[in-house]
């Protein structure tokens, strides 16, 4: 007799590839609108469902999850970050989570070196000159940015992702450090031509350039309050790819107003899509929609990955990416 199906539901419009794979495998119950989910959907899905694959806007909190039903047994999440998920209160439930990690390593990196180039070499003011029709030739004093190369780069957060920034900074003649719970062994210092710092303060204090690059857990909300902000030169700007809770934006916003930063580059926001409204009007300032992993093979990557967790899965196995609350 052939054995049932999984029901997996998917909270978000996934690339059409993953879509069409999931419906070959599983009972998939797949989103039509690409509108995020109230928490009432996701309340009834995690009652009818063997398998919810949520995306990292989705909030499942320990509230949520006391509503769950006795059927689902595993959250998929279609992401590497699981902070939107209440991972403890889950496997108390008896429900494993997964992750995509690594997927978007380069990707991210990519956007990262991206921000630096874009708000030191002022690219997005140079762009909304030209689309405004302004531009009425070269003159010697206009747009003048500053060079990249010979810059020092202080990566807060050195694991994938913050590795692959530094190979990107050395390939535009930046001098790499880095701050980290652990100092990389000494082969991977020197292949990265890095130099660490077991001090943040003094770190910080000392850059050129503040990449982010860090997760957001209970010990890195706020890392970059107001207080060690204020440590940045008035020259230094700040690049977040990360996660938006890392940064006090209310203290960033005021002080990048108040020119004691020279400028940011932001792809991640505290409060999500609820940008500080006078972040916007600033010049010294590059603002990005969440764009750091939305490559059309990164996304096809993380599904397939998301595939592979419950496959394992339903073949009676641990998902190869299992999050368990020790790694938090």
């Amino acid at each position: 007799m052939p054995k049932e199906r999984l029901s997996v539901v998917v909270t978000r419009r996934l690339p059409e590839a993953v879509e069409t794979r999931m419906q070959e495998l599983f009972d998939v119950e797949l989103s039509t609108s690409d509108q995020p989910m109230t928490r009432e959907e996701l309340i009834d899905a995690l009652c009818r469902a063997d398998v919810l694959v949520p995306t990292i806007t989705d909030r499942i909190d320990a509230a949520m999850l006391a509503h769950a039903g006795e059927r689902v047994k595993l959250i998929a999440n279609y992401g590497a970050g699981v902070d939107n998920i209440d991972v403890i209160t889950a496997r108390q439930r008896g429900i494993l989570v997964s992750n995509t990690p690594g997927v978007t390593t380069e990707d991210t990196a990519d956007m990262a070196m991206a921000l630096i180039l874009a708000v030191t070499r002022r690219i997005p003011e140079g762009l909304a000159t030209m689309q405004a029709g302004r531009w009425r030739g070269w003159a010697p004093t206009a747009f003048l940015g500053g060079r990249v190369g010979g810059r020092r780069l202080g990566i807060l957060g050195m694991g994938r992702i913050g590795q692959a920034v530094a190979r990107r900074a050395n390939a535009f003649g930046m001098q790499v450090h880095y701050h980290n719970r652990r100092k990389l062994r000494p082969e991977v210092e020197a292949d990265l031509s890095a130099t660490y710092w077991e001090s943040l303060d003094q770190m910080v204090s000392r850059m050129d350039v503040i990449s982010i690059n860090c997760p957001h857990t209970p010990s890195t909300f706020h890392l970059m309050n107001a207080r060690r902000l204020k440590l940045m030169k008035p020259s230094a700007v700040l690049i977040n790819t990360s996660r938006g809770e890392v940064v006090d934006e209310n203290a960033l916003t005021r002080m990048l107003r108040g020119d004691e930063i020279a400028g940011a580059g932001l792809d991640v926001y505290e409060h999500g899509a609820e940008i500080n409204p006078r972040l916007r009007d600033l010049d010294n300032v590059v603002l990005l929609p969440q764009m750091g992993s939305a490559t059309l093979e990164g996304r096809i990557e993380m599904g397939e990955k998301v595939i592979i967790n419950i496959k394992t899965f339903d073949d009676g196995h641990r998902p190869p990416d299992l999050i368990v609350p020790s790694m938090l």
